[in-house]
């Protein structure tokens, strides 16, 4: 079911993946005229890591010799961030009731005493002390360098990690980081990408997308608070139009008002795919088959091949 549109601007890694970010902002930093040890550093860490990973064998000698020489060096503070996140991660294989955890299918499914499914998923453990390392040099890093975009992003994406289902913590970032965008009127740093009008809100929509996937009640509500924050400032971007739409319909079953939004974003913009497809879904539901009719028609004028046969289809029978 197409319910939210997720926008790939770039990657955003996912919780399980986090240090490949971290990685990309380790090696962003221009080269140091002053001192070429650090340079020799950050190609030998670089080395050590594409071979070892971030906490292998010998990380942290050439972490603390890099740290002598250059300790606000922002590739160095980031990798610092990278060796001590990656140290304070442990996965066990867990059983919970629930269909999905964290977005994901179950590795395995058992039966119990009582004949019920219980489901095993993977999850990430944290050691609170090693996590709170990690995030003291990502935090220097951000200090030393605050217009880097990407540093930004990493901080949210390691709070999604670690507080897994409540992003409690990773809202109230992510919603500060949307005030501080509006007093800064979008002028970031991010190396590797164009800065464009588009970059904020699309990095923006990738944590809507991520809460969303994950799918607790926690999630969802940071999914519809983050979009409305959006919207607050950017009322007419219908991609966070769509974003209340898809809470209504997903987590309220509110028809009437998640089709109000997507009727507000069809008027906006007439070819919007998630507008459409999640409006025939309603329509459906309602078992409203004039409702139906009027937006199959717009599927077989606007979705792609596979949906526009479908619909003409469809159309025919009705």
């Amino acid at each position: 079911m197409t319910i939210v549109k997720k926008i790939l601007f770039c990657t955003i890694v996912a919780a399980a993946e986090i240090m490949t970010a971290a990685g990309f902002a380790a090696g962003a930093q221009e080269e140091n005229k002053e001192d070429p040890r650090i340079e020799q550093y950050a190609e030998r860490y670089n080395l050590l890591v594409s071979k070892l990973g971030y906490d292998g064998v010998g990380i942290e000698t050439l972490l603390d010799g890099w740290e002598k020489i250059a300790p606000e060096d922002v590739r160095l503070l980031t990798a610092k961030f990278s060796y001590y996140f990656a140290k304070s991660q442990s996965t066990e294989v867990v059983p919970k009731r629930q269909k999905k955890f964290m977005g994901a299918d179950p590795v395995i499914t058992l039966k119990d005493s009582s004949d019920t499914d219980v489901n095993y998923f993977q999850e990430i453990f944290y050691n609170d002390s090693l996590y709170t390392m990690s995030m003291k040099y990502l935090d220097k890093a951000i200090r030393q360098d605050a217009d880097r975009l990407d540093l930004r992003s990493l901080k949210a994406t390691a709070l999604v990690a670690y507080e897994k289902e409540s992003p409690d913590m990773a809202l109230a970032y992510l919603e500060k980081l949307i005030d501080e965008n509006v007093l800064v009127d979008g002028k970031w740093e991010y190396p590797g990408l164009e800065v464009t009008d588009t970059l904020f809100p699309d990095i923006i929509q990738e944590f809507c997308f991520t809460f969303f996937n994950i799918g607790s009640q926690g999630s969802y509500s940071a999914f519809y608070s983050l979009s409305e924050k959006m919207l607050d400032y950017y009322p007419d971007m219908t991609v966070f139009m769509d974003n209340v739409g898809s809470y209504y319909l997903v987590v309220e079953k509110d028809y009437k008002t998640a089709l109000k939004y997507y009727n507000k974003v069809l008027k906006a913009v007439p070819d919007d795919y998630t507008a459409i497809k999640n409006s025939v879904i309603i329509a459906r539901r309602q078992k409203n088959t004039k409702l139906e009719k009027k937006y199959l028609q717009m599927l077989a004028k606007y979705g792609p091949e596979s949906e526009r046969l479908t619909a003409e289809a469809r159309l025919k029978v009705l």
